[in-house]
C-alpha cells in the first residue's frame, strides 16, 4: 500500500510516499481503509522530532482518519464497510490504518467525509479541556488562544454553544473574520493589540474565568495572570515554543517557556492550572466511549460542524504541512485519498 513512512526527522520535503506492506489487525483491532486524513500540528512536530508522544522511527505519521472498516482482528464484532472515524498514535498517512476496535468510532451522518476527518482530535481536545477539566458553565467568560486553529475553532464553538462570553486571539484579518462568524464576542489581533489589555478593558478591569491555552511562553504567562478568582487555565498545546533537538542553545529558552504552575500565586487568587493530552486517554476505553457519546450528542444538538479550510490530495501531503507551517491555514486541513 502507499504510505508516508517517516524514516528521518526533517522538513516537509522529508515526507515521501513509499510502498509498504498492508498492516494486519491483531486481536481487538480493526483495519480501516482510509478515505480522508485530518492533519494536526502535533504531526508537524513529530516530523521535526519535537513530539514526545511519537513512536520510534520508522513509523507512518497521522493520528486521525475517516474511512471504512475492511478487516477485523480476532474477537472483534464489526461490520466490513462500516464508516468510522479512526484515532490512534500513528498510521493515518496511508491507504490503510490499524487501530484498536474501540478507537474506530462511529462516523457522524450529519458530517461530510472531510468534516468527519477533522473531528476527533480537535473536538475531543477542546471537549476534555473545557467540559471535563474546566467544568464550563454558561456564566463563564472564556479566552481561547490561537482561536482560528483546529482546536481553537472547536473550543470557540463549544463555548458559544454553552452560552459563554468568548474572547479569541488570531493574527490575520481573514482569521479574525472567521472568529466573528463563529460568534466570538471579542476577536483580538494579538499582533496589533495586547490581548490582556483588551480583555481587561472589556471586563471593566477584570479577567476571565477559563482560558484554553495552546501557545505557551509569554502568551501563557499573560493568560494565567488574567484569571478571575476560581478561574482555570487549561494547557492543551504549546505550539509557540521554538526549539531544536539538535541545538542545545535553544533548550534553556524552551524550559523557560514551558507552562509552569506558580503555587503561591494560585493560592492567593484561588486559581487552577490543568493540562490535557488526549493521546494518553486512548488507553482508557470506558473514558473514550463515554466522552465520545457525550461530545457527539452535544455537537448534534447544537448543530456544530468542524471548520475545514483546505483539502489536499494525498500526493500533496507535504504541501499541506508547508501550508500549515506558513500560518495561513485556519480550522482544519484535510487530505483526500479519493
Amino acid at each position: 500500500m502507499k504510505a508516508y513512512l517517516l524514516t528521518k526527522h526533517g522538513s516537509a520535503s522529508s515526507l515521501k510516499i513509499k510502498d509498504i506492506p498492508e498492516p494486519l489487525p491483531k486481536a481487538g483491532e480493526v483495519r480501516v481503509k482510509v478515505k480522508r486524513v485530518g492533519i494536526n500540528y502535533a504531526e508537524i512536530l513529530s516530523r521535526r522530532g519535537q513530539y514526545r508522544w511519537a513512536p520510534k522511527l520508522p513509523y507512518v505519521l497521522g493520528m486521525e482518519a475517516y474511512g471504512e472498516i475492511d478487516a477485523v482482528g480476532e474477537g472483534v464484532d464489526r461490520q466490513i464497510g462500516e464508516k468510522v472515524i479512526a484515532g490512534g498514535q500513528f498510521g493515518s498517512y496511508a491507504e490503510k490504518m490499524v487501530v484498536k476496535d474501540y478507537m474506530a468510532l462511529p462516523s457522524l451522518d450529519q458530517f461530510s467525509p472531510e468534516e468527519n476527518a477533522a473531528f476527533i482530535v480537535n473536538y475531543m481536545t477542546a471537549w476534555v479541556g473545557l467540559m471535563k477539566l474546566a467544568r464550563l458553565q454558561s456564566s463563564d467568560s472564556v479566552l481561547v488562544n490561537a482561536a482560528a486553529g483546529g482546536v481553537g475553532t472547536a473550543a470557540v464553538q463549544l463555548a458559544k454553544a454553552m452560552g459563554c462570553k468568548v474572547f479569541g486571539t488570531a493574527s490575520q484579518p481573514e482569521k479574525l473574520q472567521l472568529l466573528k462568524e463563529l460568534g466570538v464576542d471579542h476577536p483580538i489581533n494579538y499582533r496589533e493589540l495586547d490581548f490582556a489589555s483588551v480583555v481587561r478593558e472589556a471586563q471593566s478591569g477584570g479577567g476571565v474565568d477559563v482560558v484554553l491555552e495552546l501557545v505557551g511562553g509569554e502568551t501563557f504567562r499573560k493568560s494565567r495572570d488574567l484569571l478571575n478568582p476560581f478561574g482555570k487555565i487549561i494547557i492543551a498545546g504549546m505550539a509557540g515554543l521554538k526549539w531544536s533537538k539538535r541545538n542545545p542553545l535553544t533548550w534553556p529558552t524552551l524550559l523557560k517557556n514551558i507552562p509552569q504552575a506558580k503555587i503561591l500565586q494560585m493560592a492567593q487568587r484561588s486559581t487552577g492550572l490543568l493540562a490535557t493530552h488526549i493521546g494518553y486517554l486512548i488507553e482508557h476505553q470506558q473514558v473514550v466511549e463515554k466522552e465520545w457519546q457525550t461530545l457527539t450528542k452535544f455537537v448534534k444538538d447544537h448543530n456544530i460542524k468542524p471548520v475545514v479550510s483546505q483539502v489536499f490530495p494525498f500526493a500533496e501531503l507535504p504541501q499541506a504541512h508547508e501550508y500549515i507551517e506558513s500560518r495561513q491555514s485556519y480550522g482544519k486541513v484535510v487530505i483526500s485519498l479519493d
